[in-house]
């Protein structure tokens, strides 16, 4: 079972409890501290600046969607309106109940500083009207007003809060985290003239390619199943009353995905209830009804300026961030768009401090950092015509490793040289080519023993596993390991890594994983910057930490065409190339950096029975063992695309 810090201890020795009780002894701190500062802003405070409306906006289309508005009671000045779309409820619903939400997250700067605060349930949740449809498609050209998708609903919503909200300064802007990213997305492609300023943070964008529920084709099970039979629940409308999830029967995951099987299991489990699920099922290649669902599609014309959030280390919409911002500047020319990404987990950088993920620790409390000197800034500026954006660069990155932000005037930034580097023999790297003939390493994929994305007995999928110690993983048969020497200066990789292995395979299909891995020098040199308080117990704890950087999964099937899945002949040489999210790290002079290659990350994804069929309604018998080969030869040349940064 993880336990803090010690996540990836086994061993029971009396050197853990010392720190261990430091640690909630620093814990405990904290609590009273985060007590003491949050009586500054609480729900008496709340009370006594704010007062609560709540409204029912009619759509164009006839459609009411209901609306919570805090006004400032401040008259002094007239006040910009924040606004925030959600498919998760603006819940407590009532004029007299405040969320704690608005005390605990970034939201509570918007407050401090007087901004008009609207939360929205979306069409066809919670108390809203309508029908409610996941990732609703955008309607590029609208001819009647039953023409009507979250960019028309928000729209009218603005056009509604200018007109009767009392005392505001015309001015609107909207952010969200996750699916409320996706409907920032969609408020950005209404330009309503009072629209100045948005901000998609983690914003689902893409959910077959990279985004929640699909890597590269991969159906990521474990993501899909808990929010799905959860979320996706039809629920009578309207209402203030949520549906339980799924109950598990184990507080072990693996277990319970494991024991499951197939998908087509998981379909019984959900019931044929739930929408979405069933249309996930259905739709097992990037087709037409996902291609409509990608947010980037609609990114033709953006008034408002931008600012695209995203967590380096964000287990689940890591992909989105950074290609939503990639899509506006190639599609937008001229909207003035902005990135942010952060050491931070999901959504990491609007609640907490943003100092640690799991094992490492970033040196500073950057979360805070970006609240009070980019986001709040941002919208200052363009609703409120206070300060100045001077000090946004294009690109604002932290660099990992060496824990710095940076700010680039293009991301990927200009000076970044896209070097090979390749497998070869005796599980080395190098960016010599290999001489060597007919040279691969093998291993054989079982689908009843997959490897775990983690190594501990987790009852929930860990955002930590996105810097966790690959040394388990690097223990297996079925994993392959490759390294460089020790690093003789600073390695800074700043851009999308992309994976080309040539593969073997004795079956007609399997998947790819590719982990690109910062490795620790074996008597690592103790600073500020990793997990416990204790000294000697940090130093024995991180010495050759293998630090997982990046991974990425890959279904074969769909290396040529995500349209169009193609078996593998068994035996014949195929070659297998796909991208992995980007990634900004310095790998630190006497570190390594790590390649491992594997075919299953269970219960992260769904195991691949590894024949070319409808994974989606398999049977358990289809699930086969396959045979693996990864070449590294001078004809069939293995190798990893590093965008590597000057310095």
């Amino acid at each position: 079972m993880k336990i803090g810090a010690f996540s990836f201890f086994t061993i029971l020795n009396l050197r853990i409890f010392a720190p261990m009780i430091k640690k909630a002894i620093a814990v405990l701190f904290f609590v009273i501290g985060w007590n003491v500062y949050s009586q500054k802003l609480d729900s008496n405070w709340i009370k006594q600046n704010y007062i609560k409306k709540e409204f029912k906006i009619e759509m164009r289309d006839g459609v009411k969607l209901f609306t919570a508005v805090h006004i400032p009671k401040n008259t002094n000045e007239k006040h910009p309106i924040i606004m925030i779309r959600s498919p998760y409820s603006c819940a407590p619903y009532g004029e007299n109940k405040f969320s704690p939400r608005l005390w605990y997250t970034s939201w509570k700067n918007y407050l401090e500083q007087n901004y008009i605060l609207v939360i929205q349930d979306v069409r066809g949740r919670w108390m809203s009207e309508g029908v409610f449809m996941d990732v609703r498609p955008f309607i590029e050209n609208k001819k009647t007003k039953n023409d009507v998708d979250e960019a028309s609903d928000t729209y009218d919503a603005i056009d509604w809060l200018v007109k009767n909200i009392p005392n505001n300064n015309g001015n609107v802007g909207v952010f969200g985290v996750s699916y409320p990213g996706f409907y920032s997305t969609m408020a950005a492609l209404s330009n309503h003239p009072a629209l100045k300023a948005v901000s998609p943070q983690a914003p689902v964008t893409e959910w077959f390619l990279g985004d929640d529920f699909h890597h590269n084709g991969a159906f990521m099970l474990m993501d899909a199943f808990n929010f799905y039979s959860g979320f996706g629940q039809p629920r009578p409308l309207p209402t203030t009353v949520g549906r339980p999830g799924f109950k598990y029967y184990t507080d072990d995951k693996f277990k319970f995905y494991q024991e499951t099987g197939a998908l087509k299991n998981f379909s019984k489990l959900m019931g044929d209830s739930i929408k979405f699920w069933t249309d996930l099922m259905n739709h097992p290649t990037y087709d037409d009804w996902w291609k409509a669902r990608d947010a980037r599609r609609g990114c033709k014309k953006i008034n408002a300026a931008m600012l695209i959030v995203g967590g380096l280390f964000d287990a689940e919409d890591c992909y989105g961030a950074w290609n939503l911002y990639k899509a506006i500047e190639v599609q937008c020319k001229n909207t003035n768009n902005k990135l942010v990404m952060g050491p931070w987990y999901h959504g990491g950088w609007s609640r907490g401090e943003g100092s640690s993920l799991g094992n490492v620790r970033f040196g500073a409390k950057t979360s805070e950092y970006y609240q009070k000197n980019i986001e709040l800034p941002f919208f200052d500026f363009y609703l409120r015509g206070k300060g100045n954006v001077d000090n946004l660069g294009e690109a604002n990155i932290f660099l990992s490793g060496i824990n710095e932000w940076k700010k680039f005037d293009a991301w990927p930034p200009k000076d970044v040289e896209n070097k090979l580097i390749y497998l070869s023999e005796k599980n080395k790297l190098s960016f010599n080519e290999p001489l060597n003939e007919n040279s691969f390493l093998q291993y054989t994929s079982d689908p009843a023993k997959p490897v775990p994305y983690a190594e501990d007995v987790l009852s929930h999928r860990s955002s930590e596993y996105m810097t966790d110690d690959q040394r388990f993983a690097a223990r297996r048969t079925d994993v392959l390991v490759f390294e460089t020497e020790t690093l003789s200066d600073n390695l800074t990789l700043a851009g999308v890594i992309t994976a080309n292995l040539k593969v073997a395979i004795s079956t007609t299909d399997a998947d790819f994983v590719v982990k690109v891995i910062d490795v620790f020098p074996d008597k690592f040199k103790y600073d500020s910057l990793y997990c416990c308080e204790d000294k000697d117990f940090k130093e024995y704890l991180m010495d050759g930490y293998q630090m997982l950087v990046r991974g990425e999964i890959m279904r074969g099937k769909f290396r040529n065409s995500f349209e169009k899945p193609e078996a593998f002949k068994p035996g014949e040489i195929s070659n297998v190339k796909f991208d992995l999210p980007d990634v900004a790290h310095t790998f630190l002079k006497g570190h390594k950096l790590m390649i491992q290659i594997q075919s299953s990350w269970f219960p992260l994804a769904d195991r691949n029975p590894q024949q070319f069929l409808d994974i989606y309604h398999c049977d358990d018998k289809d699930f086969i063992k396959s045979d693996i080969k990864i070449y590294h030869d001078k004809i069939n040349a293995s190798s990893i695309t590093l965008p590597v940064l000057s310095h």
